[in-house]
């Protein structure tokens, strides 16, 4: 709809109140039983962000505030409804969604990262995509197995 027909102000406030979606993964919607709590909690915090913003009284300045939650409550909706819960591996014989691997790469770093889903992965705190490089080279590996990851060795010393 042109901006002729709306009453913002300008095109830029008319553009800062329509963001566009948040990509959707096309791979499957993997959780960990954590993940999905956490995916609620967010979901949680962007309706209350929403409803705050809903108290602004300057119309312009309320759709300003809104756009961030609206759009962040429709990814995580759907993010919610496509989410298949992983359960905690019964076993530690072999890297799988939910567990915890140490690797050690050729260059002599040692890391310890938790392989979940997309939207639970924080490589700084220590969790990884099922989909990223690394984790897809490591799943279904045993300790002592070591792959190649961009043109790097890495060996697999513990599965927890």
């Amino acid at each position: 709809m042109s901006v002729a027909f709306t009453k913002e102000e300008s095109s830029e406030t008319a553009s800062e109140t329509l963001l566009p979606d948040r990509p959707i993964s096309p791979h499957p919607n993997l959780v960990t039983e954590q993940g999905l709590k956490a995916l609620e909690a967010q979901l949680q915090q962007a309706r209350e962000a929403y409803e705050a913003a809903n108290t602004v009284e300057d119309i312009n300045e309320k759709r300003r505030q809104q756009a961030g939650p609206l759009r962040d409550t429709r990814y995580l909706v759907a993010r919610i409804r496509t989410a298949q819960v992983v359960p905690a591996p019964v076993s530690n014989d072999s890297v799988a969604f939910g567990g915890t691997v140490t690797i050690s790469r050729d260059d002599g770093r040692v890391q310890t990262y938790r392989i979940v889903g997309e939207d639970e992965a924080d490589p700084k705190a220590g969790s990884i995509s099922f989909v990223s490089p690394v984790a897809v080279r490591l799943m279904g590996k045993s300790v002592g197995d070591v792959v190649e990851v961009s043109g790097q060795e890495i060996e697999i010393t513990e599965i927890r």
